[in-house]
């Protein structure tokens, strides 16, 4: 159960109102609000300034969308983080991440699957999420596979916010919405260190939703 009880989907206070409001206008009219949006939408003004980062970061990113849920999913699968990588898949998929690359996930580093530019924002994904920071040799490393400067900030900016993500889902004990299957304790890579959750296995949802 979350350590801050979920606020139904059509709220009374005005501003959480609003804001789901907003969403539902972007998502349609039917559109269930996830657990996630349903807590950070306790602290009206927090959630405002989640949407305006959170959107424009996926929306408007200039890197290929599957490169970025890649990097996202790895850093779900390092933090052990079962609803961002429940959310992300399905959206990996759809931007075009092959289920072998989903499989060899945890063992990217060894794998064949992945060009340069991928194992450079994965090598991403593992410094950030891992912490504190990408090394300097990381970042040089996705220059030399082609990325300009704006391009590393994207990437680095992802990584960094999908961290955030994930220890407030864990700290907030966010659950999974009807329509996931229970993720099993399997895929975290070898080298990854313990996880505050179970590391994941790949997950497959029967409803479409949105998180972030």
């Amino acid at each position: 159960m979350p350590r801050i009880p979920l606020l139904p989907q059509h709220p009374a206070d005005p501003q959480a109102a609003a804001l789901f409001d907003e969403v539902r206008k972007a998502r349609g009219p039917d559109f269930e609000m996830p657990h996630l949006y349903r807590v950070l939408a306790t602290a009206p003004a927090m959630f405002r300034g989640w949407l305006d980062f959170a959107w424009p970061l996926r929306q408007n990113a200039r890197t290929p969308r599957a490169l970025r849920e890649l990097l996202i999913l790895r850093g779900a699968q390092v933090s052990g983080t079962a609803y961002e990588w429940a959310h992300h898949l399905p959206m990996a998929r759809e931007a075009g991440v092959s289920q072998a690359q989903i499989d060899a996930l945890a063992d990217w580093s060894s794998s064949p699957l992945f060009d340069a530019p991928q194992r450079a924002a994965l090598q991403l994904a593992d410094e950030v999420t891992r912490g504190p920071a990408a090394s300097h040799a990381t970042v040089q490393q996705l220059k030399q596979s082609g990325f300009d400067d704006a391009a590393v900030v994207e990437l680095v900016l992802t990584a960094s916010f999908y961290v955030c993500v994930g220890r407030f889902l864990q700290s907030m004990d966010i659950e999974l919405e009807p329509g996931y299957d229970a993720p099993s304790p399997s895929l975290a890579a070898a080298e990854a260190p313990p996880a505050a959750n179970p590391p994941l296995d790949p997950v497959h949802r029967t409803q479409e939703r949105t998180p972030r």
